[in-house]
C-alpha cells in the first residue's frame, strides 16, 4: 500500500511540475506618442501567415481595447502559446471600432509590430510584422498618422 501511495504522489508531483512548463507566455504591447487622449487604442494580435493586412479585423487571433492615459496605451495578451505572432494597433479616436479613412489613407493612427513607417513600398504584411514569442515579452509599437 505504501508503495502505491508513493507512486501516486510521485505521479502527481511530476504532472504538476510538467504542467508548469507548458510554453505559455504573456505579451505586453506599449504604444507611446499618441496625438491625443481621445478615444481608445485597439490592440489586435495575429498568428497566421497572410492575416495582415486586415482592415475589417476579421482574421485576428485575439484583441483588446484600452483607454489612453498621457498619450500612451498598453495592453497585455496573457497566456499565449509560444509561436509566431504579429500586432496591429488602431488609435480609434471616435471609438467606432473601424479604421476611418479619408480619400484612401487612414485618418486615425495605425501601427504594426516591426514597422516604423508605412507606404506604397512598405505595406504591412504578417511576415514582416511577425516575431517569435518564446518567453514573456514586452514590445513597443509605433503609431503612424498619415
Amino acid at each position: 500500500m505504501r508503495e502505491i501511495l508513493t507512486i501516486v504522489m510521485f505521479s502527481v508531483l511530476s504532472f504538476s511540475v510538467l504542467s508548469q512548463n507548458n510554453d505559455y507566455y504573456d505579451l505586453k504591447v506599449i504604444v507611446k506618442e499618441l496625438r491625443n487622449n481621445t478615444g481608445i487604442v485597439q490592440f489586435s494580435l495575429y498568428n497566421e501567415k497572410g492575416s495582415i493586412p486586415d482592415e475589417k479585423f476579421e482574421k485576428l487571433y485575439k484583441s483588446g481595447k484600452v483607454k489612453i492615459k498621457n498619450k500612451t496605451a498598453e495592453f497585455t495578451f496573457r497566456v499565449l502559446k509560444g509561436g509566431t505572432y504579429a500586432v496591429n494597433i488602431l488609435h480609434d479616436e471616435n471609438s467606432n471600432g473601424v479604421i476611418d479613412k479619408g480619400w484612401v489613407l487612414p485618418v486615425e493612427g495605425v501601427g504594426f509590430s516591426n514597422y516604423k513607417s508605412i507606404g506604397l513600398t512598405n505595406r504591412p504584411n504578417f511576415e514582416k510584422a511577425s516575431f517569435l514569442l518564446n518567453k514573456d515579452k514586452e514590445i513597443e509599437v509605433k503609431v503612424i498618422y498619415m
